[in-house]
């Protein structure tokens, strides 16, 4: 398929290395958005993604570094994960602290649009995932930060709650959506988790929304922009 140029800006994507970051990155390309991409490793990153992105090479834990990384940017999607229990790629330095950090920086650059990937179940304590040191209770306080910053004027945001992640094409499912954090459980592929985030930037019933998504049948979509229409209003 053709890309169609539908989005203008710059979009920044952090933890663009990671198997849900590449689904973005990819989508974005497909509809011929301008990206660039923030990666502590830019060698990991040039061979994933070769020229057809910008590269600033940093870490998220770094103000200087996150604020090189978004001057100039329209947009930025936030596909940060932790990896470990401590350290820095812990929940604490990476769901929470280094979400608020891109967030902060984002808008002192002028960004109009936050993107995040957070999970399903962030406004429950008790799940089993937060026994990974907390990592739910990590992300519902970064999604809280995202909401009251992203919130003003012109400013706007997406945050997407997916279920279980796993790998595969996107448009190839039928999805639930739903507000309010009621789900427990479900499985997602990263496209289509990337391709409800690209499509926010464009989609204006997906600004300030924040919703969960897990697939519901095996069904080909010719699009997912139309699962907004679904939210509230």
């Amino acid at each position: 398929m053709e890309s169609k140029k539908v989005y203008n800006g710059k979009v920044l994507v952090a933890g663009a290395t990671g198997r849900c970051g590449q689904w973005v990155v990819k989508r974005l390309l497909h509809y011929g958005v301008k990206v660039r991409v923030f990666s502590r490793d830019r060698e990991k990153a040039l061979g994933l993604f070769g020229e057809s992105v910008e590269i600033v090479s940093g870490k998220i834990q770094s103000v200087s570094d996150v604020a090189r990384a978004v001057k100039g940017c329209d947009a930025v999607i936030s596909a940060l994960g932790s990896s470990s229990y401590s350290g820095e790629s812990s929940p604490s330095d990476v769901d929470r602290d280094g979400v608020k950090r891109l967030v902060d920086e984002a808008v002192k650059a002028g960004v109009k649009h936050f993107g995040l990937v957070s999970s399903l179940a962030v406004t429950k304590w008790y799940h089993p995932l937060n026994l990974f040191n907390g990592v739910l209770l990590k992300k519902w306080e970064a999604e809280e930060h995202v909401r009251e910053v992203f919130s003003k004027g012109p400013l706007s945001y997406t945050i997407v709650r997916p279920g279980g992640l796993k790998d595969g094409e996107p448009l190839c499912h039928k999805l639930h959506v739903d507000t309010g954090d009621r789900l427990w459980s479900g499985w997602i592929n990263r496209s289509d988790v990337a391709e409800l985030l690209v499509v926010a930037l464009w989609v204006e019933k997906a600004k300030n929304k924040t919703f969960e998504v897990v697939n519901e049948s095996e069904k080909e979509q010719s699009g997912l922009e139309h699962y907004y229409d679904l939210l509230p209003q």
